[in-house]
């Protein structure tokens, strides 16, 4: 039955082929699969929203405000476990860190991501963040759009950039869809992902976060995440206030990164799968008890700030009949900024699904609240608390994920607050140039960074990482041996067009080399064939290259040491030679390739 799907699939395809070769062109064929991709993208942030909001907020009014709800110590333990055991033993495929993964299908996995990345990060993200998973539905619902992009584009046997271009595009639809934001969706891709392609290979993308845009804002209304009018406009009294702001929100971005990334690391070590899962999952259920706001994502907690209502954090908690006390008030917060990043990083490192952009919009928030408030009450100011709190989520966005132009559009967007761009420009590039001094890599770059997996963000390194090391070795050497008298040499020669001639024992293994130009003062003395040897001629080379390397290191060693032609060895065996010429031409070939329209 199977093959009989795979048969009539095969011959669609080969049908459909023929009438879009009559009727579209290859530029009008990829702006209409983006369509259909930005339509899937929207659909599954639409999707995802849904399921986490109607559970949260059933969870959410379960009691009374001034009752604590003691189911925020059951469900986060729950939800981590739960979407543990799905991720392990049905998915059976790592799925956090959706952003990361996107980007290590760029930089190598060429733009392929597997099928059940499609509908695996909604499952578990909706069961994470549903049971008060402490982390954001963006990222999951990022990997899930660049695999919608991946495989629409494999379905249809697109080439590579094809496939970049709707990956990139699934991605700009998915972030365009869960806010509302088709300019953010966009600005997200180029920024954080890196995509290097000409004004034209936009078009796609844009056209894919256009899609998702409008799909989410027909399903759900104007508001997909949370909506807010910025009240009162931009006064310039107040820009040192928010330089102010954009500095702190780089410092507390610096902590973000470092708390995140040190909580990480304790649970990696942790080798028992059942500890971790304990551990972390009874750690934040006891965070999320103590502070409720901590719990699921914490956009409607954001909303309570920008609609001037911050009393209602301290519904459900243990300090409900002591809010109106200043101290109380101003520590509750503190507590908040401080132990987001705690409660998110013990989500993903007990076993749940979910990103860092959602929390770290919510750090921002609390930042600016934060500030404003202080301020107002130690020195008798009149900040706008609100317009200071949407700042701080640029601030932290910027910081954390060091994409400034993401977090300016993204606000902007969200608020209708484009006459609050200074204030947004001012606090994104000071928190962006504060955690980038600190910090040279992004949450989402780092670990693959030090693994020396990012290519996106270096089109050099990215365009080498395309080209196949085997596709450039030169193997149309004539090979001697070193028991090989002068006169045998001779011979060789005389049958080869190359000047060099590799050296190597009857199995195979690499000895040396043997330069024509060395020998061109004896080749012609017959009287001397019998008495010298290959073994005295070789010459045994400092340089060489693995089979196994890629074409980056490849690159680096030409550099470094200056040479023209370098032998190719697969461990100690001969199997050709690779020249700077021949890597330069692959490389402009495929540069060319890349960015041709």
């Amino acid at each position: 039955m199977t093959e009989k799907l795979r048969h009539y699939h095969r011959l669609w395809l080969r049908n459909f082929e023929d009438w879009r070769v009559k009727h579209l062109t290859d530029r009008n064929f990829i702006v209409l699969l983006s369509i259909v991709v930005g339509f899937l993208s929207g659909t599954a942030a639409v999707l995802l929203k849904n399921m986490i909001f109607y559970f949260s907020e059933w969870i959410l009014n379960w009691r009374s405000a001034e009752e604590e709800n003691y189911l925020f110590l059951l469900l986060p333990m729950a939800g981590v476990t739960i979407s543990f055991l799905l991720v392990k033993y049905v998915f059976k495929d790592p799925i956090s860190h959706g952003v990361s993964r996107v980007l290590y299908a760029f930089s190598k996995a060429r733009a392929r991501i597997k099928r059940s990345k499609m509908y695996s990060s909604l499952v578990a993200c909706t069961v994470t963040i549903g049971f008060g998973g402490s982390v954001g539905p963006e990222a999951p619902v990022v990997l899930t759009g660049a695999a919608i992009g991946s495989n629409v584009g494999r379905t249809f046997n697109l080439g590579f950039r094809e496939l970049v271009l709707l990956t990139a595009g699934g991605s700009a639809g998915a972030i365009a869809g869960i806010f509302s934001a088709p300019l953010a969706g966009l600005v997200f891709t180029l920024e954080v992902l890196m995509i290097d392609l000409t004004m034209t290979s936009l078009i796609p993308i844009l056209v894919a976060s256009v899609t998702g845009a409008v799909t989410s804002a027909f399903m759900l209304g104007r508001s997909a995440v949370f909506h807010f009018d910025v009240a009162s406009g931009f006064l310039l009294q107040n820009l040192p206030y928010y330089l102010l702001l954009g500095l702190l929100g780089g410092f507390v971005s610096c902590y973000f990164l470092y708390a995140n990334e040190k909580i990480g690391q304790f649970f990696s070590r942790i080798e028992k799968d059942w500890k971790r899962v304990a551990l972390g999952g009874l750690s934040l259920s006891v965070l999320v008890f103590l502070l409720p706001p901590l719990y699921g994502e914490g956009f409607n907690f954001m909303s309570d700030i920008f609609n001037g209502e911050p009393e209602k954090l301290f519904n459900n908690t243990l300090f409900y009949n002591f809010q109106a006390l200043p101290v109380v008030f101003f520590a509750y917060l503190l507590l908040l900024i401080l132990l987001k990043v705690v409660a998110t990083s013990l989500t993903n490192g007990a076993g749940g699904v979910g990103g860092v952009f959602a929390p770290s919009m919510f750090v921002g928030a609390f930042v600016g609240l934060f500030m404003a408030q202080g301020l107002n009450f130690l020195f008798h100011l009149d900040l706008p608390v609100p317009n200071f709190a949407l700042a701080g989520m640029a601030a932290l966005m910027a910081g954390v994920m060091h994409a400034p132009l993401t977090a300016i559009f993204l606000v902007a967007e969200v608020t209708g607050g484009y006459n609050f761009f200074i204030p947004l420009m001012v606090v994104s590039a000071a928190s962006y140039l504060v955690s980038r001094y600190f910090n040279p890599h992004s949450i989402y770059t780092k670990s693959l960074a030090l693994k020396g997996e990012l290519f996106t963000h270096n089109k050099d390194a990215f365009v080498l990482s395309l080209l196949s090391l085997d596709r450039v070795i030169e193997s149309n050497f004539v090979v001697v041996h070193p028991e090989d008298d002068l006169g045998s040499l001779v011979k060789s020669i005389s049958r080869s067009s190359r000047n060099i001639f590799p050296v190597t024992d009857r199995e195979g293994n690499f000895l040396g080399l043997v330069f024509l130009d060395d020998i061109k003062t004896i080749i012609f003395r017959p009287e001397l064939y019998h008495q010298i040897y290959v073994k005295e001629l070789m010459y045994r080379p400092k340089e060489s290259i693995q089979r196994s390397q890629n074409m980056e290191q490849v690159a680096r060693q030409f550099q470094q040491c200056g040479h023209y032609n370098i032998v190719v060895l697969d461990g100690s065996k001969y199997v050709g030679f690779i020249s700077r010429a021949n890597v330069f031409s692959s490389y402009r070939a495929k540069v060319q390739e890349y960015s041709s329209d």
